[in-house]
C-alpha cells in the first residue's frame, strides 16, 4: 500500500516515532470502513495495534476517487 501523507502527518510523524507505515496499513486494513463526519470524501479506520494495545484512528481517502 502506497501512502501519500498530509502536511500535518509530515510534522506529526517525527514526534510519533511508533507509528510506522506498517500499523497505518495494519489499522486501515484491519478496519471497518466509517464515513468521517467532517470531510465527506474521507474515510476513518479505528483498530487497536497489537504491541502496545492502544486504540488508533487514521482518516483517509482513496486517491483518485471520489466517494457518493
Amino acid at each position: 500500500m502506497e501512502f501519500e501523507y498530509s502536511i500535518h502527518w509530515r510534522h506529526r510523524r517525527n514526534v510519533r516515532k511508533e507509528i510506522t507505515d506498517d500499523v497505518l496499513e495494519y489499522c486501515i486494513k484491519n478496519s471497518e470502513v466509517l464515513r468521517d463526519k467532517k470531510w465527506l470524501d474521507a474515510l476513518n479506520a479505528i483498530a487497536r495495534i497489537p504491541p502496545p494495545g492502544r486504540m488508533l484512528k487514521v482518516v483517509y481517502r482513496h486517491k483518485g476517487k471520489l466517494l457518493k
